[in-house]
């Protein structure tokens, strides 16, 4: 795949897309964290095609990743030609994870940060890219402090490219996650307060996946305390969760996963829902404003 053979852009976003190019030409060694969705496979392209052999990609193996996602990065990385590796990470081994007080994705992050950096050094002349775009910044995300901390790039960022910016640049490139619905960690479906376990993630994949297979898509599995599960659909899907033969099979399968109460969320599918429940306080740590003054001052040292 090169980015030569994309289709033309509107001037305001090959300005950008330059940017992003010139961003990246300045750094001698790149690992990009390739989640497999379309902003980290975005970065990924760019990546290789502006410093070939200089670029890899790494994805994370844990029960907190769902399968389909670890495919989908292993299939961009080979389409694009970089190279890529897989590494194992131990978030669930930290007591501080496990608690999900909402501060859970900023020790997954620094995991993850820490995993990579002990194996591709900043004194290798190595640098870490993200995914993160432009939207990310007015959203509650604590990994973008522990990104700060590690001295990462958001290159996506740098270049201003909001995530529908994001979208046209696969759509040109002919990625394949072009479309792909925002896919974050399978412990992000757990609601503040109930503990981040290997079997919470995989019996919400499980449950995500019997929804996928049954016709439905852009779907989240929350789970409450007390096995109580939320399900968010898109709105127009509704109808058809509540026909009589998928919602007699829904509950069967649900309840044999242990899932004790099954509900639908009226609202429809809203990324981040479970956020609303994070205290303030924990919000006034990782605010954007913060993360943001601070990933500044990281990358000046």
């Amino acid at each position: 795949m090169s980015i030569s053979d994309a289709i033309s852009l509107v001037q305001p976003l090959q300005i950008k897309l330059n940017r992003l190019l010139d961003c990246i030409r300045t750094m001698r060694r790149v690992v990009v964290a390739l989640s497999g969705g379309v902003d980290s496979s975005v970065v990924a392209a760019a990546a290789h095609q502006t410093l070939g052999t200089n670029a890899l990609a790494v994805t994370a193996h844990s029960p907190s990743v769902a399968q389909s996602d670890r495919f989908d990065a292993s299939r961009i990385a080979q389409l694009i030609g970089i190279e890529h590796v897989i590494i194992n990470t131990a978030e669930f081994s930290n007591p501080k994870y496990i608690k999900n007080d909402g501060s859970r994705c900023y020790y997954c992050k620094t995991e993850l940060y820490d995993q990579i950096q002990a194996i591709y050094p900043a004194a290798q002349g190595w640098t870490v890219l993200s995914g993160a775009n432009l939207d990310d910044l007015g959203d509650f995300r604590p990994g973008l402090l522990a990104a700060a901390e590690h001295a990462v790039r958001h290159p996506l960022q740098e270049a201003g490219l909001t995530k529908a910016e994001v979208r046209e640049l696969a759509r040109s490139w002919h990625l394949p996650v072009a479309d792909k619905p925002a896919s974050p960690c399978l412990s992000s479906r757990l609601a503040p307060g109930v503990p981040a376990t290997p079997d919470r993630t995989a019996r919400i994949e499980a449950a995500e996946k019997w929804l996928i297979d049954n016709g439905l898509f852009n779907v989240r599995v929350r789970l409450h305390a007390d096995e109580l599960v939320r399900l968010e659909i898109p709105i127009d899907q509704i109808q058809k969760l509540v026909e009589p033969a998928v919602r007699e099979a829904l509950i069967a399968s649900f309840s044999q996963w242990g899932f004790r109460f099954i509900t639908l969320d009226l609202e429809g599918f809203r990324s981040g829902s479970l956020n609303q429940l994070i205290q303030l306080d924990m919000r006034q740590r990782f605010a954007p404003a913060e993360v943001i003054k601070e990933h500044a001052s990281t990358t000046r040292s």
